[in-house]
This record gives C-alpha cells, structure tokens and sequence, in this order.
C-alpha cells in the first residue's frame, strides 16, 4: 500500500465496531474487566489506549518498524530512551543537533553516568575513531538541525553493526514520507510529532519507532513504568494531522525549493543551506537515501542588523519557534533553539547573530516572497 494511502486510513488495526470512519477518543484512564483473571486488553490508559494504539500502529507501519511508542513530547520520547543505558556507557552524537537534546545529554544524562563525544557525523573515519568498549549508541540528526548536514545512514550503519552498537536516528525533518531510517539500517527512529506529523502548531507528541522486539520489550517496560505516554485526545489530533501528511509535505517541499533559488539571489544573503539545492555539499546523498528534500532551509544574512531587521519586519511570516505546520516560521536559532548550547560551539558550527531558520508553510510562494521582500528592504 503507497505510504500516502497509509497516512489517510492508518494501519488495519480495528479500532471500533461501529464502523465510525474518525478514530474514537478514548477518553478514559481505566477500563473494566470483564471477570477476574480477564482483560479486553486495556487496563489503564497510561499503558495502552485504544486511540494510541491505532496511532502508534500506523506511525510503525509507516516507518516500517515493529513497533512505534507515543509520547507526550519529542523530548520525553529521548528521555525515555536514554533509560536503556547504564551509569558508564558512551555515547557518540551529531555536533549539530536540536538544542534541547543537547541541553538533555549535556545534563540529565551526564548526570546518570552517560557520557558523549559530539562529531560530525558525516565524517564517517571520525566516528569511527570515537567509538571504544563502552559506546553503545550513536545519535544522528539528518538532516540536521540547524545546519542541515546529512549522513550517510547506510554507510553508518555498517559501522554500527561492526561494533554490535545501536543507530538511533531523529527523522523529524523528512518524516517517513521522505526518509525511513530503519530501511537504512538503524535500529531506533526519533519524532518529534508535534512537528510534521502533527502539521497544525496545536499539539505536542513524540514518537520512538523500534526495528526489532527485543528493544521493543525493553522500551515498553520503561514506557509503562515512567509514564510519559500521549493523552487519547492528543492521539487523535496526531492521527488527523497524519491523513494529510503527504500532500503538506509535497507542497512544504515545493515552496522551499523555490523559496530557497529566491534566497540565494537575493544580495543580503551571504549563505543558504538546504538539501534540495544541487550545490549542497550532501545533494548526492540525501538522493541516494531519501525520497525528497523536505521544507527546512537556513540562511545567513549580510550583518546582525539585517538579521534582527528581517524578524522584526515579516508580517506573514511568524517569528516563532518549532516548525512543520501549515504556517511559515522563521527561528532566531541562537536565541531560540540553540539559546544553550554554548557560544564558542554554537559558533564553531556557524549559528551566529546573522543565521536564521525557515520552517517553509503552504502559503502561496508569491506571498512568502513578498513577505520577505519588504522585510529585507532598506526602505
């Protein structure tokens, strides 16, 4: 069945006998049993729910893993995950990732006796070279976030499985319509669902998609017992948001690809970064493993100046954090996303006072580009 089919009517799980074509909201923390010693196969909500598990039935399909967990959040779904390692353990990870993992394994999971070498991932004899008897992971971003660099999954993977050490991969800017990570060989996939999969800024959700049932066990064990889970109406507004996963992001992906020509003529902007264009350094790769570009570009501007006029200017155009929802978004990573990751790195990366983040909506492209037209004008 095509992936865009799959995203409409979910996974075959049966979900009501009463032939309602919108999933049921469960909204209940227990149910009842029908004798002692017997079970519907729902007891409370926070270990399973019926509008959850057709959710997560469909987002595993999906990524074409063999099983999916749901999560009040992108974060809680890493946090949870980080409960697979002990007190010693290494870990090997993009150096240019969401700031909010950063901020989690730089301090929660130091904490816990976890400790990391931040890389460049694409650099695959460098990784290589980091990995020692206690790395049992490695974490990867691609493309990342905010710099949109991109790995090799399938060359990393064969590196992960020399070593016998997990590939975790965060997919929350392709999404599985564009990229499926477990295909590729890694071993566990992150969402942060309140973006893409959500696709409407009205809810947070996370996801971890497992490629195999041992992990799935132990996940679920850990799962139950801190309790992380998506509520039964979250669930439901991720699975809404899912039937038109497809068509958002074929049309996301057609305004940045013109969005991004537009950018990089335009004489204020010194540097665009986004996958789909030929001249980035990792075209040929993201063509070789994934299925589109996806709708994320980061640019910088000629002078702070610019930078701040720009934000402060757009009126279509939100100044906002987050991204992947119908509505365009424009970031202030160094203020925002990255506000605490430390400026020398932050830098070293090349997120300074003049770079900027465009989460690319459906608005007419003429419209975006008139938005950001007058914004950078002089007058």
């Amino acid at each position: 069945m095509d992936i865009s089919t799959v995203c409409i009517h979910g996974s075959n799980f049966p979900y009501d006998p009463t032939g309602s074509v919108s999933v049921p909201i469960y909204q209940t923390a227990t149910f009842a049993h029908p004798a002692v010693g017997s079970s519907t196969g729902y007891d409370y909500s926070r270990v399973q729910n019926p509008t959850r598990e057709h959710l997560e039935k469909t987002v595993a399909e999906l990524e074409k893993g063999i099983d999916a967990m749901a999560f009040s959040s992108g974060m809680a779904a890493i946090t949870t995950m980080m409960e697979i390692f002990q007190i010693g353990d290494h870990m090997i990870a993009s150096n240019d990732l969401y700031g909010g993992s950063v901020r989690l394994f730089q301090t929660i999971s130091k904490k816990n006796g976890i400790t990391f070498d931040f890389t460049d991932t694409s650099d695959l004899a460098t990784v290589e070279s980091l990995i020692r008897p206690a790395t049992k992971a490695i974490f990867v971003e691609t493309p990342s976030n905010p710099m949109m660099q991109v790995t090799d999954l399938e060359r990393l993977s064969t590196i992960t499985r020399k070593y016998g050490i997990l590939l975790i991969v965060d997919n929350t800017f392709l999404t599985p319509y564009f990229q499926n990570p477990l295909c590729l060989g890694a071993d566990i996939v992150v969402h942060s669902a309140t973006k893409y999969l959500s696709g409407h800024n009205d809810t947070l959700a996370g996801f971890l998609v497992l490629g195999s049932q041992e992990l799935s066990d132990k996940i679920r064990a850990i799962y139950k017992t801190t309790g992380a889970c998506l509520a039964p109406f979250d669930s439901w507004l991720i699975i809404r948001g899912l039937k038109t996963l497809a068509v958002r992001m074929d049309r996301q992906q057609e305004n940045a690809r013109k969005l991004a020509d537009w950018l990089r003529n335009h004489p204020k902007i010194k540097k665009v970064y986004y996958t789909g264009l030929p001249t980035h350094p990792d075209y040929e790769i993201t063509l070789k493993q994934s299925r589109g570009f996806g709708a994320m570009i980061s640019f910088e501007v000629d002078c702070e100046k610019t930078a701040i006029r720009l934000l402060e200017r757009v009126k279509l155009i939100l100044y906002a954090e987050s991204l992947g929802g119908g509505e365009t978004l424009i970031t202030y990573p160094m203020l925002q996303t990255h506000a605490d990751v430390p400026k020398k790195k932050r830098e070293e990366l090349g997120i300074n006072e003049r770079f900027l983040r465009l989460s690319v909506g459906l608005e007419h492209i003429d419209d975006l580009i008139e938005d950001l037209e007058q914004a950078l004008n002089d007058e």
